[in-house]
């Protein structure tokens, strides 16, 4: 069973572990290509991305844990 299992359809856990995975992958795919290009500012863009992405990943985490006080 994975993560998203556990929570029926209606649950907006199902689709935030989803979103989350999703927002990881692209995150995980243009840091890797930081190294695949030398043009500095697109090395640069790509950091940026990957940074907001995970900054968006860690509000999904919170919103699923209720860990901030917005969430509960």
């Amino acid at each position: 069973m994975t993560e998203r299992q556990q929570y029926p359809e209606s649950d907006p856990r199902h689709h935030t572990i989803k979103i989350r995975g999703m927002l990881n992958d692209v995150a995980n795919h243009v840091r890797a290509d930081v190294d695949k290009v030398n043009d500095p500012r697109a090395q640069a863009l790509f950091e940026t991305t990957a940074e907001v992405l995970r900054g968006l990943v860690n509000a999904y985490e919170h919103f699923e844990q209720k860990s901030e006080s917005a969430w509960r």
